[in-house]
């Protein structure tokens, strides 16, 4: 008897310990999803990166990099505004910002939503501590004096990150914005194939990525195409604030 139930003892405290591990197997999960190291909590007690939001109704965020150029960001705008797309989020880098007052000044006037692409176009997992930080805060101050908007969304340089650099923006209070659908426009893989590729990824609450560097050279020849073809399908157009927003924050999709 007295045997049985140290036996018994033991496969507790070892069903004790393989269910606690299995619960932090499940709360944090490491994985790698396009070159891009992602963590995330299930249980959303750690500084995590939005992909997308959860919800049934039929919204997706267009957004848009920019990085370098000055050719392709007033052709997306004329687009946008011909087809009278007004919910859109642009993700600035401070550098381009500062060298092209008259194209974020076009942006502003659009009303459309300022987003920070951060400072330096390197990838911040390989930055210090200090440096994430000031690569961040310099970006900030830089795009308030050249767009006057404060913004706490900011997706980093290369969609790179990984918990220092979600911890430290977290910090800034800035939430860090990924995208559920890439278009591939950086790749310039045709505008036919960049259409395929949003129109048959798209889904409600999600965040479709775009460029308007001029590296990027078929986005604008896509997106009237993209724009008509979401509508058809009943989908509408907001910007990453508005998406966030309206979401449930239980249900929000983190990564």
């Amino acid at each position: 008897m007295n045997f049985f139930l140290v036996m018994n003892g033991k496969k507790i405290k070892k069903f004790i310990f393989l269910s606690i591990a299995m619960i932090f197997a499940i709360a944090v999960v490491y994985v790698e999803r396009d070159n891009i190291t992602v963590f995330y909590s299930t249980a959303n007690t750690e500084p995590s990166a939005i992909y997308r939001i959860d919800t049934d109704e039929k919204v997706v965020a267009l957004t848009f990099d920019i990085s370098w150029g000055n050719k392709r960001a007033e052709p997306i705008l004329d687009i946008l505004k011909e087809k009278d797309v007004q919910n859109v989020t642009f993700f600035l880098s401070s550098p381009w910002s500062r060298d092209h007052p008259e194209i974020v000044k076009k942006i502003v006037d659009g009303g459309y939503e300022i987003a920070s692409h951060g400072h330096k176009h390197v990838n911040y997992s390989e930055l210090s501590d200090e440096e994430i930080r000031k690569q961040i805060k310099t970006a900030h101050q830089i795009l308030r004096e050249t767009t006057g908007r404060d913004t706490n969304l900011i997706r980093l340089p290369n969609g790179d990150f990984d918990k220092r650099v979600l911890r430290i923006a977290n910090e800034l209070n800035h939430q860090v914005i990924q995208w559920d659908t890439d278009s591939l426009d950086w790749k310039n893989i045709g505008v036919d194939n960049i259409i395929n590729r949003v129109l048959t990824r798209a889904h409600p609450g999600d965040i479709i990525l775009m460029h308007a560097s001029d590296s990027c050279e078929q986005t604008h020849l896509a997106l009237p195409t993209i724009i008509d073809e979401l509508r058809k399908k009943g989908y509408k157009f907001v910007n990453v604030s508005q998406l966030i927003n309206q979401a449930d924050l239980n249900r929000l999709e983190v990564k």
